[in-house]
């Protein structure tokens, strides 16, 4: 009996025993479930307090791409409650139509990156936040180069800041230079001509030129003006008078003419449609000499190979022009828009800006990071940025007007019409001040 009863006691014990872990088990569970509901439900919180914003740009070249989305990515990690999402959109030129397109639709990104001179456009579209009263509340107003100002402000507004700075120089290959007994760098017009001349040759004795003297940007669209414009301001020219086009001067007339004598006596090779940036023929030495950026810096170190960088040679005056783009926050939310602000002041402070000068080329637009040991360490390491930074001292930006793209359309015309030899500089200026006069009312 004492066997039976232990044997029912120990079956009696197994059941209440099983009987607790199944309710321990299912309270656990539901514990579990409400946790996880909980977590979940905060994800859902902290998702909801993440501000997201997109970023248009066209950064090039691909390594350069790269760099910035590094940074965009340090960026967001300082800053959990906000979330940039840098999205490429393509070259300049290809992008205007998506831009105007989003903005007139309403659906513009938060932030753009573009040149300046689109301020006008889309000033005149609304869709920009002025940005004076926020920067005149921030120190770092006073950090910013003054030279850029010019590039920023439309009709008392500040309207855009800077991500950075560039202008142009002639990079140049100093082993073919040696090869060609050429010592000095040329200063002038008439000694580029000469250096061109020097440089032109046939390497393998086929009885064609294989190697050029210089490369030289073709196409009526905004790369091209930008590579051209230091000549005529170099030359006493300009693109304005009394706020109205003016392209028929002295100045334009005489870069259009060096540009169309380096193409006549077989020194210069054109570059296709559009692609004067593209450096291919540099790297490869089919050229001696082009006219580019310190953004290319990183691409040309890839490359491996020997360059060096010298001043846009004088006619009349030192002559640069103004380069890099500029960040435009479009009006959205208030959320967003403080945001995009944020993000304005990273872009501007000394940590990025030293950051991306070093790591890329261009020139920072920060004093404080231009003044920095690190980056003067980096200025006397690497000289050519001297030769852009000691440009920048009498650089001027292009002109910050409404019908900016169609002045720049137009004189681009001029200058690939003069590259091709379809007419001479006065007759493809005259034809281009004509049809602006149409288009400005004049």
């Amino acid at each position: 009996m004492l066997m039976v009863f232990n044997r029912e006691l120990s079956k009696s014990n197994y059941k209440f025993n099983y009987q607790i872990c199944i309710i321990v088990f299912f309270v656990c569970s539901l514990l579990c479930l409400l946790l996880l509901g909980g977590c979940s439900n905060q994800g859902q919180i902290s998702k909801q307090k993440i501000t997201k914003i997109t970023f248009w740009h066209g950064i090039n070249p691909p390594e350069n791409r790269d760099i910035f989305q590094g940074l965009v990515t340090k960026f967001n990690q300082k800053n959990p409650d906000i979330e940039v999402e840098a999205l490429y959109i393509g070259q300049p030129d290809a992008q205007l139509p998506k831009i105007l397109a989003a903005t007139i639709s309403n659906q513009p990104p938060d932030i753009l990156w573009f040149v300046p001179q689109i301020t006008g456009k889309l000033a005149q579209l609304g869709a920009l936040l002025p940005l004076e009263d926020w920067l005149d509340n921030s120190p770092l107003k006073s950090e910013i180069d003054p030279v850029m100002f010019d590039s920023m402000k439309l009709d008392g507004h500040i309207l855009s800041v800077p991500l950075a700075t560039n202008n142009a120089a002639v990079f140049y290959r100093p082993s073919l230079f040696r090869q060609a007994g050429i010592s000095d760098i040329p200063r002038t017009w008439t000694e580029l001509k000469q250096t061109a001349q020097a440089l032109t040759q046939d390497t393998n004795n086929d009885k064609r030129i294989d190697r050029h003297g210089i490369f030289l940007s073709l196409g009526k669209e905004e790369w091209n003006v930008f590579a051209w414009l230091p000549f005529i301001y170099s030359a006493g020219g300009d693109l304005l008078k009394n706020g109205q086009p003016d392209l028929v001067n002295d100045g334009a007339i005489a870069a259009l003419q060096l540009g169309l004598d380096l193409v006549q006596s077989g020194v210069a090779v054109l570059s296709p449609p559009e692609r004067g940036y593209e450096t291919d023929d540099f790297i490869a030495g089919k050229v001696a000499m082009q006219i580019t950026g310190p953004w290319t810096l990183a691409e040309l170190k890839l490359a491996n190979i020997d360059y060096d960088v010298f001043p846009i040679p004088v006619d009349k005056k030192p002559a640069a022009v103004i380069g890099g783009e500029n960040l435009f926050v479009f009006k959205t939310t208030p959320k967003r828009e403080q945001a995009s602000l944020k993000f304005l002041e990273y872009i501007l402070s000394q940590e990025f800006q030293t950051d991306w000068a070093l790591r890329t080329g261009y020139l920072p637009v920060n004093i404080k990071s231009q003044q920095s040991q690190v980056y003067q360490d980096f200025v006397n390491k690497n000289p050519v940025v001297k030769v852009f930074l000691d440009q920048m001292k009498w650089a001027k930006s292009r002109p910050i007007i409404p019908q900016y793209n169609r002045l720049s359309e137009n004189l681009g015309r001029a200058i690939e019409a003069s590259l091709l030899g379809k007419q001479t500089p006065t007759e493809a200026l005259k034809r281009s001040q004509q049809r602006l006069e149409l288009i400005f009312g004049n």
